[in-house]
């Protein structure tokens, strides 16, 4: 199967799945990292929802899910023109989400609280 010309222009890549515990802090956690655009037209990126029992499929506007029992992944798929490039857009990447999960951590605690119940760094 021929490669298509954007894979040939962007042929570092990586799919980042992080799994959460419900439909709904998976939701919040793409809308919140999806404002910020990539500052380099050498790396694309593009986010997806993908539930414990299916393939991932492409964000929709609305489509949050129910929100319980069930474990939904974000996953993130990068694209760059080098792996410096896909390095530097994916430790970015982190940091916001990084900040994202530890806000969901301090104001979600009914939910997080249950899943991550051991206490990390001496904090509980």
């Amino acid at each position: 199967m021929p490669s298509s010309s954007s894979d040939q222009d962007f042929p570092c890549s990586l799919t980042i799945s992080i799994p959460l515990p419900t439909a709904r802090l998976a939701s919040s956690a793409l809308r919140a990292l999806e404002v910020d655009q990539e500052l380099s037209p050498l790396v694309r990126r593009s986010f997806s929802l993908k539930s414990s029992s299916e393939s991932p499929s492409p964000k929709k506007d609305g489509d949050e899910g129910n929100g319980v029992g069930e474990k939904v992944a974000l996953v993130t798929e990068y694209k760059a023109t080098t792996n410096r490039m896909l390095r530097v857009a994916v430790n970015g990447f982190m940091e916001s989400l990084g900040v994202v999960l530890g806000v969901m951590e301090e104001l979600d605690v009914d939910v997080l609280r249950n899943q991550w119940s051991k206490p990390r760094n001496g904090r509980e």
